[in-house]
C-alpha cells in the first residue's frame, strides 16, 4: 500500500536531516501543510527548537494579492516560521522533501479558523442558544464559501514547488467539536449524536434557509433546545453504545428532532456542504491547469471525509455517491488497534462502496501513541483497511511522534510491502 505521511513545514525548515528520515521511513509521499490553524506543536527531532506555536490560523506561504478583496474573509500570514524562500516555508520544505525523492501532496484546512471568527464574527456558527464559534466559520454563508474555494486555490497548487496533488481538510461543516484554546467542557461529555445537535447552525443566512425549506427557524431551534436538556441533566450524561455507529447516530437524531426536522437540517446542510466540496474541488482543477504544463489531470484531489453527513470537523460529513463523483477520493480517519475494527468498516465501508477504478480510498491512522494512536498494531489494521477497500495509508503524524513510533511505523511498512 502506498503511504505518505503528515509533517509541518516547521517539521523541515531548518532540520536538513529531516528528508532523509521521513524517506528512510518507507512512505513515498509527504502531505505538507500549506493553510493551518492554530496549533502548538512539538517538534522532537528538530536541531533548533522543541516547540513551534502557531498562534492563529495562517498559510505558509505569501498569499497572492489578487485573489483577496479589501475588508473581507482572506488568509491571514504568519511570522513564527522564517524562511529566505521567496515561495516562504511551505515552497522551502517541499522542495527539500521532493530532492529526497518524495512525493510532495499539500495539506489544506478551509473551514477551520479561530481569527476569522474573531474578525468577522457574523460568519461564524451560531448554535441553538445563540453561542457563536468562532473556530468553525458557516459554510452555508456566501462569504465564507468564497474565501474557502479561493483558499483551496491558492494553498493546493503551489506552482513551481513540485506539488503534485492535495487534500483538503475541513472541507464542509465545523462545529462543536474542537479544542479551542484551555477547553474546559469536558464536565458533560458529548457522544456523536450530542455533538451533532450542539453544531447545528442558526446564523441568519441558516435560518432564512430553513425558512426557504418552509420550516420555522424558532419551532426547530426550541426542538434542538429540548433534545439536548436532558444531557445537561445528567441523563445521557454518558456517550451510550448505539446500535451501528453512524446508522445509530442518524436514528437517534430522527427520533429527539422528528424525521421532518432531522431530514430537512439533513437537507439544508447536505446542500451548503456539497455546493462547498464541488466548487473547491473545481477551483484547485482549474489552478492546476494554469500550471506550465497544463497539470489538471495530474493533480490529484482528495478530501478529509467522513460518510455520515451530521458528523463535523476535520473530516466533514459527505455524502459518499456525490463526493467521489469529484474529487479523486478521500482520506478516511481510522482507528488502531482490534476495539478500532468496527470503526474502521463503519468509516471505510460507505467509500468503498462508491469507489471506481481511479479513486484513492485512503486509511488514515495515527502513529503518535501519546495522542492515542497505536503504531504497534499498524501492518494489521493497514490490512485490515486493505480489505475493506483502502489502497493507501496515511500516517498521522510523522513531526510529532517519538523515534520509538516511528521505529514502529516503520517496521509495519517494511512488513506490509
Amino acid at each position: 500500500m502506498r503511504a505518505s505521511a503528515f509533517v509541518y513545514p516547521w517539521d523541515i525548515v531548518g532540520d536538513p536531516e529531516a528528508p532523509g528520515r521521513l524517506a528512510a521511513l518507507g512512505v513515498q509521499q509527504v502531505t505538507l501543510a500549506s493553510a493551518y490553524h492554530s496549533t502548538r506543536a512539538l517538534t522532537p527531532r528538530h536541531p533548533r527548537h522543541r516547540v513551534v506555536t502557531a498562534r492563529h490560523s495562517a498559510v505558509l506561504y505569501p498569499p497572492e494579492a489578487h485573489r483577496w478583496t479589501a475588508g473581507a474573509p482572506r488568509p491571514y500570514t504568519q511570522d513564527w516560521l522564517p524562511s529566505e524562500d521567496p515561495g516562504g516555508p511551505y515552497a522551502e520544505a517541499a522542495r527539500a522533501l521532493t530532492g529526497a525523492g518524495l512525493d510532495v501532496h499539500s495539506w489544506v484546512v478551509l473551514a477551520h479558523n479561530s481569527r476569522l471568527g474573531e474578525d468577522f464574527p457574523h460568519t461564524s456558527v451560531r448554535n441553538a442558544y445563540g453561542d457563536r464559534y468562532p473556530w468553525a466559520p458557516c459554510v452555508a454563508r456566501p462569504e465564507v464559501r468564497s474565501y474557502a474555494v479561493a483558499l483551496a486555490a491558492e494553498a493546493a497548487v503551489r506552482h513551481g514547488t513540485g506539488t503534485r496533488g492535495t487534500e483538503l481538510e475541513s472541507c464542509g461543516w465545523y462545529g462543536f467539536a474542537h479544542l479551542h484554546a484551555h477547553d474546559k467542557v469536558a464536565g458533560v461529555p458529548l457522544d456523536g449524536v450530542g455533538a451533532a445537535l450542539m453544531s447545528l447552525c442558526f446564523c441568519e443566512v441558516c435560518e432564512e434557509g430553513y425558512a426557504g425549506l418552509g420550516a420555522d427557524p424558532g419551532r426547530l431551534r426550541r426542538t434542538v433546545i429540548a433534545a439536548l436538556e436532558p444531557l445537561w441533566r445528567g441523563e445521557r450524561s454518558r456517550p451510550a453504545p448505539g446500535p451501528g455507529g453512524r446508522a445509530g447516530e442518524r436514528a437517534a437524531l430522527r427520533a429527539l428532532l422528528g424525521t421532518e426536522s432531522a431530514a430537512l437540517f439533513a437537507t439544508w446542510r447536505g446542500g451548503a456542504a456539497r455546493r462547498l466540496q464541488r466548487e473547491a474541488v473545481a477551483a484547485v482543477r482549474e489552478e492546476a491547469a494554469r500550471g506550465p504544463s497544463g497539470g489538471a489531470a495530474d493533480f490529484r484531489v482528495l478530501l478529509h471525509a467522513d460518510p455520515a453527513l451530521h458528523r463535523t470537523g476535520a473530516n466533514a460529513g459527505t455524502e459518499p455517491a456525490d463526493v467521489l463523483a469529484h474529487a479523486d477520493g478521500v482520506v478516511v480517519p481510522c482507528p488502531g488497534g482490534a476495539p478500532g475494527a468496527d470503526e474502521r468498516a463503519d468509516a471505510l465501508g460507505p467509500f468503498a462502496a462508491h469507489a471506481g477504478g481511479t479513486t484513492t480510498l485512503a486509511a488514515n491512522f495515527t502513529v503518535v501513541s501519546g495522542m492515542g494512536g497505536s503504531p504497534g498494531t499498524l501492518a494489521d489494521d493497514a490490512a485490515h483497511a486493505r480489505s475493506l477497500g483502502a489502497h493507501e495509508l496515511r500516517l498521522y503524524h510523522a513531526g510529532l511522534a517519538s523515534v520509538p513510533d516511528l521505529e514502529s511505523a516503520a517496521a509495519a511498512l517494511r512488513q506490509l510491502r
